[in-house]
């Protein structure tokens, strides 16, 4: 049975999300833990998909596998990488599941600016670089600075990158600067969007889908929870497949 400030805290973000249909936590004050850097202990296997949007990091030959979409801008994204997150970063690492990401730049059109879309272009080119999942706990950890007044530009994307070894070079610097990956950019959102279903404006972020079934309900609050996302996370990896 759920602690009482556990349960409070999953009534709180079970309605959350960036999303015009969700619950903004645009407001939600001070208080948020900071995620850690992500550091890998090890080499894992990153690529494009087939389809020219998804991200896949891990082992291709994972039991489990888990879809999320997410914003560069969106605070409720910043919150699941800080608390849910790391329990799928350690299954990743134990090469027990891999992560399927749908990158989205909506938050840009209702904060200003175009932050999201040069994030996204960004961490497309540190995956071309082999620096996608370290960028990307990078990015994620800096969003707070970034979230507003136009979000995050090439000057502060560039110095982000330096903080990942082996990242910064002419390739790289040139992709970020002149927004190499536009297309992506724009097809990776009308991804994003598809998924939605009913709703065209997508299906808000952070959406994880845990072998293709969506963690909404009483159970989207589990997301940012490590003990409870981890408790689906093996029950998914221990369910018989078909």
């Amino acid at each position: 049975m759920l602690a009482a400030a556990t349960a409070g805290a999953i009534a709180v973000l079970m309605t959350a999300g960036c999303a015009s249909r969700a619950q903004s936590m645009d407001d939600r004050g001070a208080g948020t833990p900071a995620p850690a850097v992500y550091t890998a202990v090890e080499e894992l296997p990153e690529k494009l998909a087939a389809d020219g949007t998804t991200i896949v990091v891990g082992d291709p030959a994972a039991a489990t596998t888990v879809r999320l979409y997410e914003d560069p801008r969106c605070p409720v994204v910043e919150e699941f990488e800080a608390t849910g997150a790391p329990a799928l970063r350690e299954m990743t690492l134990r090469r027990e599941a891999k992560t399927e990401y749908t990158l989205a730049s909506f938050k840009d059109d209702r904060l200003g600016g175009d932050g999201s879309k040069r994030a996204v272009n960004a961490l497309r080119a540190a995956l071309d670089a082999g620096k996608f999942t370290e960028y990307h706990a990078v990015i994620f950890e800096s969003m707070t600075e970034n979230e507003l007044a136009g979000g995050y530009t090439t000057a502060s994307l560039l110095e982000l990158a330096d903080q990942v070894e082996g990242l910064r070079s002419k390739t790289f610097d040139s992709a970020v600067a002149t927004m190499k990956y536009k297309d992506f950019v724009t097809a990776s959102q009308k991804t994003y969007e598809a998924a939605g279903g009913d709703d065209p404006r997508g299906p808000g972020t952070p959406t994880v889908a845990i072998e293709g079934i969506e963690v909404k309900g009483d159970r989207y609050g589990w997301l940012f929870e490590k003990e409870l996302f981890g408790l689906l996370l093996n029950a998914a990896a221990n369910s018989p497949r078909t």
